[in-house]
C-alpha cells in the first residue's frame, strides 16, 4: 500500500539489507534480514494485526533509511498509525513535521498535519497548514474536497485541551519606564525615586491557557476557555500576572466561524491587586480564497482601576486582520486596531489606532517569525499635573524562532527578541525597553 506515492519496488535502497532494530547476543541465531520492501510488508502487517509496538519499531528503523522517499513514506504511515489507531496526534503531528522539514512541498502531508492540529485543538495552527496545503498548488480536486471538508469541521475538534509556556526573560526595563531623572509639571521638575525609573532585570516568563469545548447542536458549541500569565522577578516587587476566564457560544456556518464569549479578569501588580473587569468579545473568521483568511473581532469591557478610582473606565475596540500563505513554507498577515477607553476622567480618556504586521519563513526544522508594529494613543485632556495632553508614539520589533529539531515529547524550545521605544508628550510615559525570552512551549 502506498500511501503518498512512494514506488516500493524500484528504489534500490530498497533491495539492501535493513539492519535489525535489537541488538544481536552472542549464543542467539543470526537474526533475518529484510530489505526495506520486506519490511514495509512486516510493519504494516503488524499494525493491521494490532501489534503497534512491533509496527512502530520497524517504521521507525524504516525512517533512518538514507533513500528520503522510503524515511518519508515510513514517517508518513508511521503518523497515521500513532493518530488513528492509537490516539497519539501530537507524536503523529511530530512526524509529519518531520517529514515537511525535508520535504516542504507535500500537500498530502501538510493536509494529515492540519488534521493532526485540529485534534490537539490548535485551530489557528490547522487553519494555517490548510492555507499553506493550497498555496502549494499541488492538491487534486479530491483532496480539494478534503480540505473543505476539514476547514468547515475544524470547530468540532479536541473537546479539551490547552498549551503551557515557560521561559527566562531578560528585560532592559521591566516597568516600562522613564529612563529620566526628573519629571516636568506644571508646579517645576520633580525628582523621580528609584522605583518610579525604569528598572532592569532577568525573571520567568509563564503562560498557559486550557479551554472546553461542548457541543450545543451539530454547528454550534458552548467555548469555556481560562488563560493566565505572568512575569516573576525575585523581589516580587515588580511582579505582573492575569487571568481570565470566557465562556460563550461557537457557531459554525460552512468555512465561517464566529465566536462569542465573555467574562471576568484580574491583574495583579507587585503582588497586589491592580485591576478587575468584565468583558465580551465577538470574533468572526472567514476564508477569502485558499490561501487567505480573514478575521474581525469587536470587544467591550468594564475596568476597575484598584488603585487610580479616576482611571475606571469602559473601553470599546475592534480589529481587522488578513492572514496568508504565500507557499508552503512562508506566509504572513496585518492587522488594524482601533479602540476608545472612556474614564472617569477625561485624562485618562483617550483614542488609539495601530496597525501591525508579521511574516513567518520556515528554515529547515526552525521557523522564523518576525513582526512589527505602531500605534498612537491621544488623550481627550491634560492631565492635571502635566504641562501637555498626553499624544504616545509606540512602535515595537520583534524576532522570534521555534526550534523543532530538539524537540522531546511534543515539547520544543523557543527564542523571542524585542525592542519597543514608546514617545510620549508627558515624561513619564516616555520609555525605551529591550527584551528576551528562552524556553520551552507545549501544547496538550
Amino acid at each position: 500500500m502506498v500511501l503518498i506515492g512512494v514506488p516500493l519496488q524500484t528504489s534500490r535502497a530498497q533491495e539492501a539489507p535493513v539492519a535489525p532494530v535489537a541488538p544481536v547476543q552472542p549464543d542467539q541465531p543470526k537474526p533475518l534480514q529484510l530489505s526495506a520492501a520486506q519490511l514495509f510488508q512486516f510493519a504494516d502487517a503488524a499494525r493491521d494485526s494490532g501489534d503497534f509496538a512491533s509496527a512502530e519499531a520497524a517504521y521507525r528503523a524504516l525512517a533512518t533509511n538514507p533513500d528520503i522517499e522510503l524515511r518519508t513514506e515510513a514517517r508518513f504511515r508511521l503518523a497515521l498509525m500513532l493518530a488513528d489507531r492509537m490516539g497519539r496526534p501530537r507524536d503523529a503531528a511530530i512526524e509529519l513535521r518531520r517529514i515537511l522539514d525535508e520535504k516542504p512541498d507535500v500537500a498530502r502531508v501538510r493536509l494529515e498535519l492540519a488534521r493532526m492540529n485540529a485534534l490537539l485543538g490548535r485551530l489557528g495552527a490547522a487553519e494555517r497548514e490548510f492555507r499553506a496545503a493550497q498555496a502549494s498548488g499541488q492538491l487534486p480536486p479530491d483532496v480539494e474536497r478534503a480540505v473543505r471538508f476539514y476547514a468547515s469541521a475544524l470547530a468540532a475538534a479536541k473537546p479539551i485541551g490547552g498549551s503551557i509556556e515557560l521561559a527566562l526573560a531578560p528585560d532592559s526595563n521591566i516597568n516600562r519606564a522613564t529612563r529620566a531623572d526628573t519629571l516636568g509639571t506644571v508646579i517645576g521638575d520633580f525628582t523621580l525615586s528609584d522605583d518610579a525609573r525604569a528598572k532592569s532585570g532577568l525573571g520567568l516568563s509563564a503562560r498557559a491557557q486550557g479551554y472546553a469545548r461542548l457541543p450545543l447542536g451539530t454547528k454550534t458549541r458552548l467555548l469555556a476557555r481560562i488563560s493566565g500569565s505572568g512575569d516573576f522577578y525575585r523581589t516580587g516587587q515588580f511582579d505582573d500576572y492575569a487571568l481570565s476566564l470566557q465562556l460563550g457560544p461557537e457557531f459554525q456556518w460552512g468555512a465561517d466561524r464566529i465566536t462569542f464569549s465573555a467574562g471576568p479578569s484580574w491583574r495583579w501588580f507587585g503582588q497586589q491587586p491592580f485591576s478587575k473587569g468584565w468583558g465580551g468579545t465577538a470574533v468572526y473568521q472567514h476564508p477569502l480564497g485558499k490561501r487567505t483568511q480573514l478575521r474581525a473581532e469587536t470587544a467591550l469591557s468594564r475596568l476597575d482601576n484598584r488603585r487610580n478610582d479616576l482611571q475606571d473606565s469602559t473601553i470599546y475596540a475592534a480589529t481587522l486582520g488578513l492572514d496568508r500563505a504565500f507557499s508552503a513554507r512562508f506566509g504572513g498577515g496585518m492587522q488594524l486596531r482601533a479602540s476608545r477607553t472612556a474614564a472617569r476622567d477625561p485624562g485618562w480618556s483617550d483614542w488609539t489606532g495601530g496597525a501591525s504586521g508579521y511574516l513567518f519563513r520556515e528554515l529547515g526544522r526552525t521557523t522564523l517569525v518576525v513582526d512589527g508594529s505602531y500605534a498612537r494613543l491621544t488623550a481627550d485632556e491634560r492631565l492635571f499635573l502635566y504641562p501637555k495632553k498626553r499624544v504616545d508614539e509606540r512602535l515595537g520589533i520583534g524576532l522570534s524562532a521555534t526550534f523543532r529539531a530538539i524537540q522531546w515529547k511534543g515539547i520544543a524550545p523557543f527564542l523571542r527578541l524585542r525592542a519597543e521605544r514608546n514617545r510620549s508628550t508627558v515624561g513619564i510615559f516616555d520609555f525605551s525597553r529591550r527584551a528576551a525570552e528562552l524556553g520551552v512551549t507545549s501544547a496538550f
